[in-house]
Parts: structure tokens; sequence; C-alpha cells
């Protein structure tokens, strides 16, 4: 290993000369304190790297040393429940270790070596065995089973594999090749900048169900699809996120942190393990894995945080898993690449960010997808990718923001609007979309109702129709609009209030299944529509108004899952309250006549 001397000290990029033959994000070690570092510019024997910690006393002829190796994560049972930093150490056991605060240079592996795997074989005695095929299963925890994979590369006959307690570095069986006799162990690492292979693409027509009423109506996003949700402070991105977390109908969750404010990673940890899994009951931390960066660590280890947790999910996806993977916020991210850009006295694109921003980002959201797995078996995983996007000002026209509308598929625009108005979720449904609407309205078509895709599309139709009237509303008032226009108004505001507003704090609220969802919407509109014609008959909006069928429309966001049937009751009231207002109706007309 190369040994050299650093030249020059810029807050956390160090310049060292000396290094011969070390390579483009090459990790190295940096200092007395061997300080976690990457190379990542290499300039007529002058090596550039980010140092992932705090360089105060670095400099000048302090020591340092290339490893030979790419920066990479451990990868094998162990993931579940863990909370990692930007560079895959172990929060939980450097605390036990060092304190509340990361220790300079702790060099701590990402799983536990000492820890003992039941290990339970699924493959035979000289078995023809491929790169990808499943050699056996852990039960990580009671909801998650780690698959061991043959590695990438490794092709031949399995020998001496058998039920085992192991840890993840001992020999677990082996795998004879035309070369020779390879060992098996349950740890794998793989370099976090490459993406990991897979057979082929597939394309990603499963609707992703997130129990989100806007998200999974309106604005839907599949399993192996990319979505962004951009927002100025205080509209909810974070929320929104921890929402998909939750909810989101996929086998495990890798949430990353980057340059999040602590006491909102504090959030997350500390609710994970009280949240009961829909599917199982468990606690949700059980199949979730997360890494956090937070706002006082080192920034030039955000940028790492994001290929880290992009790894871990691929690595599940590998396993033939629905993954989702979220990451608040890529513009912390860019942030920081824009900070390192600058030490690096790059030529600055837009606003300063790097020149390689629009690649960069394109290159993390590329890596999501539906994908046939490696393997002699026939196994699908999907890995969905969720980023948060925080603007200065909410202003949609900055640069991290366009660049990432250009790859993803679905946009889910926050309006710090809605959000004084403590509408939430705050997502503006006039100018989000999402290109995956043909392939869920399908599936939902088939799955609930013939009706979802005309209902949706109705409900949308109003929606955009009140804020044509809200123009007018403004110039000349509600009062002066004709009836009609303010009979759209009020089903408007019920699909505003009673269908797309959603507590997330509450137990019911919080989540809402797809038939519950289309029989909300379907009470709604069949109101709306009996309401015209009663309307139509004579009847004044005013009355309409003030029925008491309301209330129940309203309240029906808190019916239980389990009590779906109450839908059918409220739509019977609905006709029985709308008919007597017809028959009261005739009863004045004919007392006046008279």
């Amino acid at each position: 290993m190369a040994e050299g001397k650093i030249e020059k000290v810029s807050g956390p990029l160090v310049i060292a000369t000396g290094l011969t033959g070390a390579q483009m994000y090459e990790v190295v070690r940096v200092g007395v304190e061997h300080l976690f570092g990457e190379i990542i510019e290499v300039r007529a024997g002058r090596y550039s790297i980010q140092v992932y910690e705090d360089t105060s006393g670095l400099g000048p002829g302090a020591p340092v040393l290339a490893t030979g190796q790419p920066l990479s994560v451990e990868l094998g049972p162990g993931l579940m429940k863990a909370i990692y930093d930007g560079i895959q150490r172990p929060l939980a056991v450097m605390r036990a270790e060092g304190g509340d605060f990361i220790s300079r240079g702790a060099n701590v592996p990402a799983l536990d070596r000492s820890a003992r795997w039941r290990f339970v074989c699924a493959v035979a005695e000289g078995a023809e065995v491929a790169a990808g095929d499943v050699l056996g299963t852990v039960q990580e925890t009671p909801i998650f089973a780690h698959k061991i994979m043959a590695p990438p590369g490794v092709k031949g006959r399995a020998t001496g594999f058998r039920d085992v307690e192991a840890t993840v570095d001992e020999p677990i069986g082996a795998i004879q090749t035309d070369s020779g006799r390879v060992e098996i162990r349950m740890l794998q690492t793989w370099p976090v900048r490459q993406g990991r292979a897979f057979a082929r693409r597939l394309p990603p027509n499963r609707p992703l169900v997130t129990g989100q009423r806007v998200i999974d109506m309106f604005f839907p996003l599949t399993k192996g699809g990319t979505a962004c949700v951009p927002g100025p402070f205080g509209s909810g991105k974070t929320v929104v996120q921890h929402q998909l977390a939750k909810w989101s109908d996929v086998d495990v969750v890798v949430y990353v942190g980057c340059g999040e404010r602590g006491n909102e990673m504090t959030d997350v940890l500390m609710e994970m393990p009280e949240l009961k899994d829909p599917r199982t009951g468990r606690p949700l931390i059980e199949r979730t894995t997360l890494v956090a960066n937070t706002s006082n660590m080192p920034v030039a280890a955000r940028e790492a945080s994001v290929f880290t947790g992009i790894t871990l999910a691929e690595y599940f996806r590998d396993m033939g898993y629905d993954v989702a993977l979220m990451a608040d916020s890529t513009s912390r991210w860019a942030e920081a690449m824009r900070e390192i850009s600058g030490r690096l006295e790059e030529m600055p694109g837009e606003e300063g960010y790097p020149a390689y921003l629009a690649s960069r980002i394109a290159g993390f959201y590329e890596r999501a997808g539906r994908v046939r797995c490696l393997g002699s078996e026939e196994r699908e995983g999907a890995l969905s990718i969720i980023g948060a996007v925080s603007p200065p000002g909410g202003d949609l026209s900055d640069p991290v923001v366009q660049a990432t509308l250009r790859v993803v598929k679905v946009f889910w625009g926050l309006d710090d609007g809605l959000a004084a108005q403590r509408h939430f979720p705050a997502i503006n449904w006039l100018n989000s979309y999402s290109l995956y609407l043909d392939v869920t309205e399908r599936v939902a078509a088939e799955r609930v109702n013939a009706a979802w895709p005309e209902q949706r599309r109705e409900a949308m139709s109003l929606l955009q129709r009140e804020a044509e009237l809200e123009e007018l509303v403004r110039l000349i008032g509600v009062d002066a609009l004709p009836a009609s226009d303010r009979l759209v108004m009020l089903a408007a505001k019920m699909i505003r209030e009673d269908f797309l507003h959603q507590n997330a704090f509450d137990a019911v609220d919080t989540f809402t299944s797809h038939p519950k969802q289309f029989l909300m919407l379907r009470n709604i509109l069949e109101f709306y529509h009996k309401a015209r014609k009663v309307f139509d008959g004579g009847a004044e909006v005013e009355e309409i108004a003030k029925l008491a069928v309301l209330e129940d429309i309203a309240r029906a966001k808190l019916t239980p899952e389990t009590d779906l049937g109450r839908f059918d009751e409220i739509l019977k009231e609905i006709g029985r309250q709308l008919d007597a207002l017809v028959v009261a109706g005739e009863e004045n007309r004919s007392e006046t006549s008279s």
C-alpha cells in the first residue's frame, strides 16, 4: 500500500502527494488518527481527498495511507434494524464504545463479527450454482428472511453446504469453480458507486400501495418507479417520507437521512420500533435499515450516505424483495457536492453547482427499477426511489429540482400555502403529476373496481374547475356565482377536505386501503351527481349544503378498514336525504300555488 504526505488542508478537502499508483475513488486513511477519506481527483501527482470526518488538527506533512480498495459496504446478516452513518459505521456500536459523539478515526465493522446466525442450507451437494443463486437463508428478524446468495462472478458446483451456526466471516461451504475452490461466507462487500448486476430490466407495472389517498388515487407510484417530493421548509416533505416508509407495500425499507436535522432522525428512530407492520403485526423496524448523516456530521459524508443507502437497497432487491428507498434530502447531497467542487476549484455550473450535477442525480435515480435478478431460478425484485428536494424558498426552478424532474416519473409538488392552511399531505393537485397512471389505473380497475379510472378523472376535473372559479370568487365573491358553479365548489371542497386531507397522526386515517379510497370518493361523487339532479328539480344549493349526511361523508375517513359496509349505509343515506329534499320542495311549491 502506498503512503504519502499531506500537502494542503482545506476544510474536508485534503491534497496529498506520494500516493503513487493510487486510483480514483480509492479509500485512504489520513493523519495519525487514520481519518476516513476517498480520492476524488488525481492531477499531476497531487491527490485530492475528501475526508468523511472532521479535519481539525490536520496539517502538512501528516501521513496518508492508501488502502487499495474503493469505498464499499458490507452486505450480510445484521443489516436489519441497524442505523449507520454515511460510510456504514454502526452508530449504536460507536455510541456504546465512545459516547454520544463519533470518535475521529473510529473504525468499527458494519456487521458484528461476533454474532452467530443460523444458516439454513437451500442447495444440494454437487449442485450447479451460478452467481446470484440462493444458497440458503438466515431468519434475521421474525419478519425478514435474509437470503445468502452466490457472489457475482462465481459459478461451479456446491460443496460442503449444510445447516450451521456461523459468524458472517466464517465459511459456510464452498463452490468448486473451473479455476479452483472458492470458500463462501455470509459476508460480501460491494463498491457503493457501482450498481449491482441483474439479469434484465422489467417494466414497472405493479402499483406501489402507500395508503396515502392523494398519492394512490391521483399521483401513483409503481414498484421500481422513481418519485421526487420538492417543497419549501415546513411543507411536510419529511412527514410524507415517513408515511411512505411506514405504510408502503414493500418488503424492505431503506431510509437515508442526508443532512437531516438530528431531531427528525430521532423521531424516526423512536417511532419505528413502536409502529406495527400491517401485514405481520411485528415492529416495522424489523424490516428497516437506516442511514443517518445528520446536519452536524461532516458535510463530505453526505454524498457517501446516498450511495451507501442505494447499494444496501440493491442488495435487498437482488434477494427478490420489493424495496423502497427514501432519500431525505437530495438537495443537501447536492450542496455537499457544490462545496467539495468549489474547494477543488472546478468550473461552476448554474448557481455554483458542479457541471456534473445532473449526471450524478440521473445516475442515482437510474439505479431504481424492477428487475429479473441474477441466478438460475426466476426471481424478481423491485427498487423504488423517493427523493425529497428542498429548494431554497420553494423555488421549483432550482437546478436540483430541474435536474431531478428530468429523470423521475412522479412529481409530488408540496405547497406551503396548503401547509399554512393545515392541509396535509400538502401535495398540490394542480401541478403534481404521475407518468405511471396508465399502469396503475388498469390494475386498480381490475383489482378494486372498473370505475376507478373514470372516478379519478371526474374528481380531478372538479378540482381543476374549482381552481378556475376561485379566480372569479376573488373578484366578485362566491354569492355572485351561478348556483350550478356553487354546487361544483361544494363538491370540490368535499374532495379536498374529506378525501385529500389525511391525518398522519390518527390511528385510522393514517393509512387507507385502495377499496376504502374508492368507496370514499364514490360517495362524494354520488352525492354530487344526485345533488345536481335535485338542484335541477328546483332545490337550492344552500339547502343541499346543510344536509346532515355531509357530516357522515366527512367523518367516513375515520371508518375502520374492517367496517367498509358503512360506506354503503352512507350512500343510502345520501339518496334518502336528497330525496326528502325533493319531496319537501314539491310540498312547498304545492302549498305556494294553492
